[in-house]
């Protein structure tokens, strides 16, 4: 699993920063890169842990090729048939959990690992499943990844990538404690709501879908935290239906208005461009919530696929609510966002296909895009109208909840190391389940109106609501403020290290090699000159002595015969004299 995340990441980083032409692009991809590496850390502590203790990474266990030896995996240490976790005092009184069938040998005492280390571990893990699904608090990039392709950010930043944190929770979720269980919820808590809150202001049509992306994300985090975990693998499939559908369609609508992303320059294209528009409208109800009460298949209402899933993630928070009333936040944040959720995608809709043209000249350039375009829409429209049919009795919820871990069903009494927690269970949701779904379609139509009512109908402007909530708007424009506090609480401070480091490294270090070669030139020039002046000056002193004595033996050497004999004849007499001079007779 860790391997392949890691080449889900590259993949995301390469296909962000296709327009390698943009900067905008580059500085998307590296900041999507770098902010699930801070995730992916988490999750190696997490494994570290995992190996130390349980000295194997699988999640259901070995066997050998005849099938008879087994070792057993990761689950089945911690949890017991009924999905229970033994937990012991030590000697010390430290919380530990009794890993089952890991006996050293036969007889011998079974493993244990420390209560708080198995939080570390589900925490850690966790942290990897914020990073690459956007949640609180590295929600931050998934905004600016939409400056990659269209069809990219429909399927890695809706259905794949991002929720691939959402099925690692899913698939992981025997090894969290109760109190991770909580983190977890609260984390996907903080994220659908906030996320929600900045679509409400976003005016680019793909940045509005991201926040989107992001809000419904912590909608399947808060889930599997609650213990929904059927109704949050449930939500994490309906919406790669319904969220895909919509990137494409706002695709469709760049590509017809000359890549034109800003809803406000929008409005009046339903008539140029009608399958596009529509289409989009399914998605717009199903992640909306929107049913029609009163008529059912399979016990519930009709309704597109978003009302069935986020139905029951909202009827498992009410749930786990009465269970535990002190985090009712859990419950009433949710149902709230759902409003929100339904405000503003109506929102989008209407200012992009509904009312008159805001720009008459993208107006008259845009139309309906051919079928190779459309085709694809008219598809997923299909499916995401109609994959959850029949809601938790339907044939989508049956087969995942077949694949359920042990002790979901039943629920978990005094959960948690101080057994403070409890976890809902099936029997619990499903006598809350008609009450809750009224609950969040009473919510999702307020939105739907009240988008109507502004955008629509325009009973209000808009931009009046705008001008007397400036403040407010401008904290929603700008996030938050998130990407300001990570840029003066890490940015800044990496740019002021790294200018100290570049100062060290020009005026200490480039100066002591400077000083060095300098030192070095000067020597080299010394040498040279006793080179040149004292051996070479030596040297050229012998032989130009050899040279002119040799010229001054020239002369001798004339090459004329008969003196050649005169002075040998010369010479025999000079030795006569010699020699008769020295020894007289």
């Amino acid at each position: 699993v860790f391997v392949f995340w890691e080449l889900v990441g590259i993949s995301s980083y390469l296909l962000i920063g296709f327009y390698v032409e943009r900067k905008t692009a580059n500085v998307a991809a590296n900041k999507a890169f770098i902010m699930n590496r801070v995730g992916d850390f988490g999750f190696l502590i997490g494994l570290m842990v995992i190996w130390t203790y349980f000295g194997t990474f699988s999640f259901g266990g070995l066997q050998d090729a005849d099938g008879e030896k087994q070792s057993p995996g990761v689950f089945a240490m911690v949890r017991d048939a009924d999905g229970g976790m033994t937990v012991e005092e030590d000697e010390d009184g430290t919380a530990v959990v009794v890993l089952h069938g890991s006996n050293a040998e036969e007889g011998g005492e079974p493993r244990t690992i420390p209560y708080w280390l198995l939080v570390v571990v589900g925490l850690g893990v966790f942290g990897g499943c914020v990073g690459k699904s956007a949640q609180f608090p590295l929600q931050t990039w998934l905004p600016d990844a939409m400056e990659g392709p269209t069809p990219v950010s429909a399927l890695v930043h809706s259905a794949t990538m991002v929720a691939a944190g959402v099925y690692l929770a899913g698939r992981f979720y025997p090894m969290f404690t109760a109190e991770v269980l909580l983190v977890i919820a609260y984390v996907g808590c903080i994220t659908l709501f906030l996320a929600a809150t900045i679509a409400i202001v976003a005016t680019d049509i793909k940045r509005v879908l991201a926040y989107s992306t992001i809000s419904q994300l912590g909608y399947m985090m808060l889930a599997i935290g609650v213990a929904g975990w059927g109704a949050g693998l449930f939500h994490l499939i309906t919406h790669a239906f319904f969220k895909s559908l919509m990137f494409l369609c706002s695709g469709s609508v760049i590509i017809a208005c000359h890549h034109e992303q800003e809803m406000t320059q929008m409005g009046g294209l339903r008539k140029k461009m009608p399958i596009t528009a529509y289409t989009m409208l399914i998605g717009v109800i199903a992640i909306a919530g929107l049913a029609l009460p009163g008529i059912s298949i399979y016990s519930n209402p009709i309704a597109l696929s978003g009302y069935h899933s986020k139905d029951a993630i909202v009827a498992t928070a009410l749930g786990h609510t009465q269970l535990n009333p002190m985090h009712f936040l859990l419950f009433l944040v949710p149902l709230v966002t759902a409003g929100i959720t339904a405000f503003y995608m109506f929102r989008l809709w209407f200012m992009t296909f509904a009312g008159k043209p805001r720009n008459q000249h993208v107006y008259d350039h845009a139309h309906e895009n051919p079928w190779v375009m459309t085709g694809p829409l008219v598809v997923l429209a299909f499916f995401a109208a109609l994959c959850a049919v029949g809601g938790e009795g339907g044939p989508l919820f049956r087969m995942i909840a077949g694949s359920e871990p042990a002790g979901v069903h039943a629920g978990i009494e005094n959960a948690g190391r101080f057994g403070q927690l409890n976890l809902p269970g099936h029997e619990v949701v499903h006598g809350v389940h008609a009450q809750a779904g009224q609950y969040a379609l009473i919510s999702a139509v307020a939105g739907a109106v009240l988008a109507y009512l502004l955008y629509g109908w325009g009973i209000v402007n808009p931009a009046e609501i705008k001008r007397q909530m400036t403040g407010l708007h401008h904290f929603l424009v700008e996030k938050w403020q998130f990407d300001r506090l990570y840029d003066v609480l890490f940015v800044q401070p990496v740019h002021m290290i790294a200018a100290g480091i570049a100062w060290i490294d020009r005026i200490i270090i480039d100066g002591i090699i400077h000083g060095t070669a300098r030192a070095a030139i000067a020597v080299s020039r010394w040498d040279r000159w006793f080179d040149e002046k004292a051996v070479d000056g030596m040297v050229n002193v012998v032989g130009e002595t050899t040279y002119a004595v040799g010229r001054s033996f020239r002369h001798v050497q004339t090459g004329r015969m008969r003196q050649y004999v005169m002075f040998i004849a010369v010479g025999v007499l000079a030795l006569f004299v010699l020699m008769f001079a020295m020894y007289p007779a």
